[in-house]
């Protein structure tokens, strides 16, 4: 039986406030969404104080790296801390660690100084806390909302994510042409205001938990061992592992482009805005689109539209031109990550929410940090056009092994996001659920 004929319908489910009227979600989404804005704008910095101020692409390759390691190194205990401490005091520890990070670079930089080391190392400090901070927010929504809300949250929590990124572009780029050190400072007020509206929340961030610790690796291969019995998820995990070293080796790339084109960093805020306004849309599409078509189906569309997108980044350094590329690339991404992300949370026990998002996130992420150092070097060599031109490549090689997979074609009937919003703990059992 399938997890959405296991679960109750949403008309079995008595209806409830409308999720507008829910204030702990309110607040939790609010604050989590500052904060987003303010990692966007910091991140949107890194690459152009190391290329402006340095004229280094290694400088900002280093960065990125340094930004990006922590997908690798902290996911895994990240799981295990979600899952065992209270949510929302590993919450509040996560915002002050950023608030401390980022808010040391603004200062080192108003003065007028930037050390590689200082600024790698508060990159790293800085996404490591995010990473705890939204597993743990990931898995506190569905303490915070009614059942039948979980769907239109999650995809209001894309939504929010892809609208950081619209707004933290342009921002980031815009502050930075005012001072240096600002987007940083930004950063760290983003931070202070999410640790004032978490304090606010009033609801449980968590179910109770009754089971006995176990030790950190009996907890690890438990989240392993759920993840590995979805077969079709072995295959998917590895694919777009892939497309997100591609999509990091694209974004250096971009900086690159505008800058050789003799353009100001304004412009990459352009670009960004038009992206993001393609990722609220994918967001917001998401559940129809989840609805209609399974898992499988929705995987293999994106890639196939990521392989035909790609290499125009290539063919022009019109900031329009190259926005509407990069609006197409994020429309996909953010479609596919609603339909994986809402399936993944409705069939994922609450005990296990934390390990089984960050075993899925090092496996589909954790290799991220190779983008920018392989970015870094392949511009230093061949510079832009074939740069870009390997990437399209190496993304059509990826589609074919997804059309080609016996994995993939045997999850098509597989929902992405269908009509599932009774108990999550009952419809986890199921042993035809599958997770991108």
């Amino acid at each position: 039986m399938s997890a959405a004929q296991e679960a109750p319908t949403l008309a079995e489910t008595p209806p409830g406030p409308p999720l507008r009227r829910n204030r702990d979600f309110l607040k939790l989404w609010t604050g989590a969404g500052i904060s987003i804005l303010g990692t966007r704008v910091g991140t949107v910095a890194y690459p152009l104080l190391m290329v402006w101020q340095n004229g280094s692409t290694v400088d900002a390759g280093l960065v990125g790296f340094a930004a990006l390691l922590p997908l690798l190194l902290v996911q895994l205990p990240a799981g295990v801390v979600v899952d065992r401490w209270d949510r929302r005091r590993t919450m509040i520890a996560c915002d002050v660690a950023g608030l401390l990070a980022m808010g040391s670079v603004g200062l080192v930089l108003l003065s007028g100084r930037v050390l590689l080391p200082h600024l790698m190392a508060a990159a790293f400090v800085e996404a490591a806390a995010g990473i705890f901070y939204r597993l743990a927010e990931r898995a506190a929504v569905r303490n915070v909302v009614e059942p039948r809300h979980l769907s239109a949250a999650l995809s209001q929590n894309e939504a929010r994510g892809r609208a950081a990124g619209l707004l933290g572009q342009p921002l980031g780029s815009s502050l930075f042409t005012v001072s240096r050190g600002l987007p940083f400072v930004f950063t760290a007020a983003g931070h202070l205001f999410a640790l004032l509206t978490l304090l606010a929340i009033k609801k449980d961030l968590q179910s109770e938990r009754t089971a006995v610790r176990k030790d950190l690796r009996a907890e690890l291969a438990e989240g392993f061992a759920w993840l590995w019995r979805q077969r079709f998820l072995r295959t998917a995990v590895s694919l777009v592992a892939g497309t997100n070293i591609l999509f990091q080796v694209l974004s250096l790339t971009l900086v690159v482009i505008v800058k050789e084109s003799g353009s100001s960093p304004a412009v990459i805020g352009v670009i960004g805005t038009v992206s993001g306004v393609g990722g609220v849309c994918g967001a917001l599409a998401g559940s129809w689109f989840g609805r209609r078509f399974s898992v499988s189906a929705i995987l293999r569309g994106v890639f196939a539209a990521w392989t035909v997108l790609m290499p125009m980044v290539a063919l022009s350094d019109n900031p329009f031109a190259l926005g509407g590329v990069f609006a197409g690339l994020t429309f996909a991404g953010a479609l596919m990550n609603v339909a994986a992300g809402v399936y993944q949370v409705q069939v994922t026990p609450d005990r296990l929410q934390g390990r089984v998002s960050s075993v899925a996130m090092l496996l589909t992420s954790g290799t991220n940090s190779l983008g920018p150092l392989i970015a870094g070097f392949l511009l230093g060599a061949v510079g832009t056009t074939s740069t870009v031109l390997g990437v399209g490549v190496a993304m059509l090689v990826t589609t074919v092994a997804a059309l080609l997979s016996p994995a993939v074609r045997d999850a098509a009937g597989t929902p992405a996001a269908g009509p599932v919003d009774g108990p999550p703990e009952r419809a986890a059992h199921s042993p035809d659920t599958e997770e991108i």
